[in-house]
């Protein structure tokens, strides 16, 4: 077998949106460093027969949720003998210098789990009459996250500002979004797979918490860049779909992390809500 330790396993999913895999691909063509694999977990009812380039591997599988797509990949991608994985979104577009250093900052953070900077698209800013035409493309969706504990709420830091180089120093930060998580065979050993209960929403945070209980530091590093095209997997920001998970899986992973006091307002809130409907 093919020595894959120096290289770097992308691990997404794509649930009928095959539209989004064509900006992905083309900007993993520009790639200054060549040394990369992608595993796609197809999670869609119907497959469509998809053109994929030679490097990039389709695994099919029941929708059991993003985070059960992202165990099914990382388990092939093991199984080939990767040692660097990152979980990232198919609706975004890469860097050019993305997997060199991607894999860079994984050798210097074998023990870590590592977020990077992200943009919004162009064009997929949420407050889109907020900025000129210059700014947009370079509107931050993610510069790190920080969790409120009190009210269980996750945060993206810098989220909508103009980036103006405010921050480009890396950072220990709450957790790390899974539109975009680096991390090493190693980490992965200690802390496992994803939850699969959440189906969508909190699967990331909840492996971020779990990483952390055992010691592993979450660092953002502003070097490692993407732009997201902000839902587009999951029928846009604010649909239905978002909603619904986003309210139940807050609760779920307040329950299980969140301080007593915090777990008691949570749970009286979620009966509150659930008898008036």
């Amino acid at each position: 077998m093919t020595d894959m330790s120096d290289s770097l396993a992308i691990i997404t999913v794509v649930y009928r949106n095959y539209d989004v895999l064509k900006d992905f691909f083309a900007t993993l063509e520009l790639q200054s460093f060549r040394n990369f694999r992608v595993y796609v977990a197809d999670l869609s009812p119907e497959p469509k027969d998809y053109a994929y380039p030679d490097y990039a591997v389709s695994i099919k599988g029941e929708n059991h949720g993003y985070a059960f797509g992202v165990n099914i990949a990382m388990e092939q991608a093991i199984k080939d003998g990767h040692t660097n994985f990152c979980v990232i979104n198919s609706d975004i577009v890469f860097s050019n210098s993305f997997v060199v250093n991607s894999l860079k900052t994984l050798e210097h953070h074998p023990k870590d789990i590592i977020g990077g900077k992200i943009y919004y698209a162009k064009g997929y800013e949420y407050h889109k009459d907020r900025y000129t035409e210059e700014q947009k493309g370079h509107v931050l969706w993610f510069a790190g996250g920080s969790i409120d504990w009190d009210n269980v709420f996750t945060k993206h830091i810098g989220v909508d500002e103009v980036d103006t180089g405010q921050f480009n120093t890396p950072k220990e930060v709450d957790f790390i979004t899974g539109c975009l998580m680096l991390y090493t065979k190693q980490v992965y050993n200690l802390v496992g797979a994803w939850d699969p209960s959440y189906f969508l929403y909190y699967e990331d945070t909840d492996f971020c918490v779990r990483a952390s209980k055992k010691g592993v530091k979450l660092i953002y590093e502003p070097s490692i860049v993407i732009s997201h095209k902000n839902a587009q997997s999951t029928d846009g920001s604010g649909s239905d779909l978002h909603v619904k998970y986003q309210t139940k899986n807050r609760v779920t992973f307040g329950l299980k992390y969140a301080p007593l006091r915090t777990k008691f307002h949570l749970l009286k809130n979620a009966l509150t809500e659930a008898f008036h409907k």
